[in-house]
């Protein structure tokens, strides 16, 4: 056994007995890193990405292209730190799914900030809420501004009546920071609203999702 070997079992060891507790972000980093990695130091590679990035966070947010152009990283090693934040996300999400009730602004809003949470480009999200609140299904309409998207009323409609919706909460995010809505957001809104009101579903919000904070186009009057 090298001295790189014994380094590693004393690391695995240490987490196999506290988890992470006492681990420095790098340090945590280096013990993913020997999953990709099967021999030799890799401490300074997660010296190299911490100072790249500038955080645990943003080395695992970051995109495989951007991880790939620091020295030491190939395609295997970036698909792993990908998607080890992308596969908690999914399963928080999916904790959250389970018997969701979004009868709240609040209760929307913390559904919301992490669905949005790995985005980096605009995306428009539909979700169908039963008559209680319960979410019922949620899909993405597309990626872009929602003027970009160009919201299909058709299948926002489809996707209502498919799960017999009672109400329905859109939502699109602004990666530039500002949740303030555009006028593109507020004529969408009315078009939506109107299109699913002719079948008798309520467009019960608009959500505009910006820099862990989000607005209410229902609250800020945009919705009758």
């Amino acid at each position: 056994m090298g001295v790189h070997d014994g380094h590693r079992e004393r690391v695995r060891r240490r987490f196999l007995k506290n988890d992470l507790s006492g681990f420095a972000d790098h340090e945590a980093l280096e013990l993913l890193l020997y999953y990709a990695i099967p021999q030799g130091d890799v401490n300074p590679l997660a010296h190299k990405l911490m100072d790249r990035f500038g955080s645990l966070s943003a080395v695992l947010s970051a995109p495989v292209e951007l991880l790939t152009e620091v020295r030491g990283v190939g395609e295997r090693t970036a698909v792993l730190l990908r998607l080890s934040l992308l596969i908690a996300q999914k399963a928080r999400l999916a904790d959250l799914e389970r018997e969701l009730v979004l009868n709240t602004r609040a209760r929307v809003g913390a559904y919301l900030l992490e669905l949005f949470s790995q985005e980096r480009n605009e995306a428009v999200f539909q979700l169908c809420l039963d008559g209680k609140g319960k979410l019922l299904t949620c899909k993405r309409l597309g990626e872009g501004s929602v003027s970009a998207v160009t919201v299909d009323i058709r299948r926002v409609v489809h996707n209502a009546i498919l799960c017999s919706a009672s109400s329905v909460i859109l939502a699109h995010n602004h990666p530039s920071g500002i949740a303030l809505p555009s006028e593109d957001d507020r004529a969408v809104t009315e078009q939506v609203r109107a299109a699913l009101a002719s079948i008798g579903v309520r467009l019960d919000d608009h959500i505009v999702v910006a820099d862990r904070d989000f607005v209410s186009l229902a609250e800020s009057g945009y919705l009758p």
